[in-house]
């Protein structure tokens, strides 16, 4: 078994509330409350900034040129790529972009998750950033995807669309797919209790996800 299937195994029930999450079918039957919507991209915007610094110091720790490129590639996905989607809805929100960051702040489960995540980039190493990152891009993949097999007859109209088919598009894809074969490339012969350790950084990861949705649905 590949070590990102032992992990997925591992943190299936979390992933499964996912899908079953109010916010997430909302999205996908095009009900969500926008207000709700325009406050998660403010929060989730603010978090891949965070979450662009856990990659950065992923570079600094990095033992190669391989690794400190993956982790560059980290940085530039967080901050240009994965924020394009967010910036076009919260233009049409009518928020000015250069401002959020100084307008709005983290909130507590976002502080939270942050903090933790940044924590694991400071003290701990290379593949314990790794499986603390990991649930982030792998679980909008599958989000995304699920959403899109589950709705796609009803999106033509759906104020979401745009997100469902960012998370559930080839080019993300793709991306999943490098950095689960970076993990299983990375924790390869790895002890039996290592990559315990390394489970529970992900599972844990997994439930701040979920937190996420929760925060994101009932505010804070």
């Amino acid at each position: 078994m590949l070590f990102t299937d032992y992990l997925y195994e591992s943190s299936k029930e979390i992933w499964d509330k996912y899908l079953e999450h109010p916010f997430l079918k909302e999205i996908g039957e095009g009900t969500l409350d926008k207000e709700k919507f325009r406050k998660y991209l403010i929060q989730d915007y603010l978090y891949l900034i965070e979450y662009a610094k856990v990659y950065a110091m992923a570079c600094v720790k990095s033992r190669n040129l391989k690794e400190l490129k993956k982790f560059h590639n980290g940085v530039a996905g967080s901050i240009e790529t994965e924020t394009a989607n967010h910036i076009m809805y919260l233009k049409g929100f009518g928020e000015n972009i250069e401002d959020i960051e100084y307008k709005y702040e983290l909130n507590l489960t976002n502080e939270s998750y942050t903090s933790y995540m940044k924590a694991l980039s400071v003290t701990g190493t290379i593949e314990d950033i790794v499986a603390g990152v990991l649930p982030c891009t792998w679980s909008y993949n599958y989000i995304g995807l699920k959403l899109k097999e589950k709705y796609k007859d009803n999106l033509e109209g759906n104020f979401y669309e745009s997100w469902i088919e960012t998370y559930a598009s080839d080019e993300y894809v793709a991306f999943r797919n490098e950095w689960l074969d970076f993990t299983n490339e990375l924790c390869d012969g790895l002890s039996d209790e290592r990559k315990e350790e390394l489970k529970d950084i992900f599972v844990r990861a997994s439930v701040y996800e979920l937190e996420f949705w929760n925060m994101a649905y009932r505010g804070e």
